[in-house]
């Protein structure tokens, strides 16, 4: 579905007229709770590159959802780090000298911006960094991932959000909160590899990770 029929199909269920500003709040509004519910392999991105000696902070990339891994690699060898509370690691490491350097093992949420990485690193490492992403909105691509392959829940989503500003009956919001969350749920099944066969792993879908820019 792209934007245009989605569109359409917004005011002809609600049998009204809306201005261009407001269905693209109705649809953007439905996007950001999809994306933020469902983890989708298609959406993730990687973004590699160097870790400076003794820099401990990652600036991260401009359309960051959430952090899936984070791995530095040390001459071909690839260390997972710990997703920890900036307060672990204010304990944990409260001594930030160069004695306390070292291959990190945990990261925080530094700000909004950046990731902090402990310890601080020691040398010079690569990093790669599998992310969510935040796919163009289908309000400005005209086309999306959510409306090739999660059109219901996109649609019954905007819905919802259309017939709360029209301060629709509660029944009826009710209803496309019912078929919001059915497709929801189909939508949760497949990112988690349940409707679909790999043929290595059984259950477990293949879906290729976008490299970052």
């Amino acid at each position: 579905m792209n934007y245009a029929s989605l569109k359409t199909n917004i005011e002809d269920i609600c049998e009204t007229s809306f201005t261009d500003d407001q269905l693209a709040m109705f649809t953007q509004q439905a996007e950001e709770k999809l994306l933020q519910t469902v983890d989708i392999p298609a959406l993730r991105k990687v973004d590699d590159g160097p870790v400076a000696n003794t820099n401990k902070l990652y600036t991260l990339p401009s359309d960051y959802l959430y952090t899936y891994s984070i791995a530095i690699i040390n001459n071909g060898t690839y260390t997972y780090l710990l997703n920890k509370d900036v307060n672990f690691l204010r304990e944990a490491y409260p001594i930030n000298t160069s004695a306390h350097y070292g291959i990190p093992k945990f990261y925080a949420e530094y700000s909004d911006t950046q990731i902090e990485l402990v310890p601080t690193p020691n040398s010079n490492y690569e990093l790669e960094h599998v992310y969510g992403a935040y796919p163009p909105s289908i309000v400005t691509a005209s086309t999306s991932w959510l409306g090739d392959n999660a059109s219901a829940a996109l649609l019954n989503g905007a819905l919802i959000e259309a017939i709360r500003f029209q301060k629709g009956e509660p029944d009826v919001i009710a209803n496309y909160e019912k078929l919001y969350l059915q497709a929801v749920t189909l939508l949760m099944e497949l990112s988690n590899g349940k409707l679909r066969r790999d043929a290595y792993r059984s259950g477990q879908t293949r879906i290729p990770v976008n490299r970052g820019n």
